[in-house]
């Protein structure tokens, strides 16, 4: 088969994307299958100028809408660059956002295009107070997924939880496939190491749905508990001037490490102790299990994919989005007692080998791919 995967970010983006399907590719290709990337670079802006037509809702009510003109235009640009890059025919075409989706389809409509739903737009941009909830924006992105159940071939997505997320937004939920994401676990390579003061790393965009100010109570709590330690994050994003600011405010500026984006942070993290990220939402939380092949304590929320990775007290510690009290304290028992941080993160390291490794998502895929190879040859 000759598969087309369309992204939306170049592949060296960061995210859960960028952190497996180059990978995928790479894998598919040396056992034989024709498999390319394609993107959108960053500098192909205003270009488009395609009518624009959905089957499931007239998106013009929503003209002049800044977002939903924005997110218009861009698609309309993903089907200018892919009229003039793409020159050849696939078997099939899997793409990861849903203006590569739908513009696949569009330029594309007799080739089975199917599409990976990773995360919610809608839902990150209302989380970090972009958007408020039934807003012009909020309603056009949620009925983006309608649009996407009508088009497309087949719809997957990466949690159990984010399916009944979508549940709400589409006609037949039940069938949404789910394939968690994968990691080639040769990434990773943990390191024996003795930290005398216990390291503590997050890794992630700095914006408001991620819970950082909550991360910084915690640790301040945790100061005036007497305990020591180090926080190192890594990530940039808007928040990055308030979470400075409310450091120093906490008094644990000098406990606290800002790095700034970093393109590989696997190659960095092995050297540390605990992961912890409060994120209020996540549909995957591919940090999580790239942490625990590091052999990386876990300390998340119990929200999203977080949940479905970590099992409370069998291999890492889960707490209420939002409480930092509850965030010191489970830091506290993986900071004070070294054995049961260990025991912790095999668990972690163990389960995410067995889950999340490559080869799984590997066999997964093909599965998939091969139905639509078979339906092709039946066809014929």
């Amino acid at each position: 088969m000759h598969i087309l995967q369309a992204l939306f970010f170049p592949p060296e983006q960061p995210g859960g994307v960028s952190s497996m399907v180059p990978y995928v590719l790479d894998k598919f290709n040396k056992r034989g299958w024709e498999m390319e990337l394609f993107s959108l670079p960053k500098r192909v802006r205003g270009k488009g100028i395609d009518e624009i037509k959905f089957a499931t809702f007239d998106y013009h009510k929503y003209a002049g809408n800044p977002l939903v003109d924005k997110y218009i235009q861009t698609y309309k640009d993903y089907i200018w660059w892919a009229r003039m890059r793409i020159t050849k025919q696939y078997d099939l075409i899997h793409a990861h956002h849903p203006i590569a989706a739908l513009a696949m389809k569009q330029l594309f409509p007799t080739t089975p295009v199917i599409m990976t739903i990773h995360s919610s737009y809608e839902r990150e941009l209302f989380l970090n107070g972009k958007i408020v909830e039934n807003s012009p924006e909020h309603d056009f992105l949620t009925s983006i997924y309608g649009e996407l159940e009508a088009n497309l071939d087949q719809l997957l997505t990466v949690s159990n939880s984010f399916k009944k997320y979508l549940a709400e937004y589409v006609q037949d939920s039940e069938r949404i496939g789910v394939i968690p994401n994968g990691f080639d676990e040769k990434r990773f390579r943990p390191m024996p190491h003795e930290n005398a003061i216990p390291q503590l790393i997050t890794v992630c965009r700095l914006v408001p749905a991620k819970g950082l100010d909550t991360l910084l109570l915690a640790c301040s709590e945790l100061k005036k508990r007497g305990q020591n330690f180090v926080l190192h994050i890594i990530g940039d994003g808007p928040s990055r001037p308030d979470l400075e600011r409310i450091a120093v405010e906490l008094d644990i500026y000098e406990e606290t490490i800002f790095y700034g984006y970093m393109l590989h942070p696997e190659e960095f993290m092995p050297f540390f102790d605990i992961f912890v990220l409060p994120s209020q939402a996540e549909a995957f939380g591919s940090v999580f299990a790239e942490a625990a092949l590091c052999l990386l304590a876990l300390v998340g929320t119990n929200v999203g994919g977080i949940a479905e990775q970590i099992e409370h007290g069998r291999n890492g510690l889960l707490i209420p989005p939002g409480d930092a009290l509850a965030l010191s304290v489970a830091l506290e028992k993986l900071i004070i007692d070294p054995a049961f941080r260990y025991e912790m993160a095999r668990a972690a390291s163990e389960k995410a080998r067995k889950t999340y490794g490559l080869s799984r998502v590997i066999r997964q895929l093909r599965s998939v791919y091969e139905k639509y190879d078979n339906d092709k040859k039946e066809a014929l």
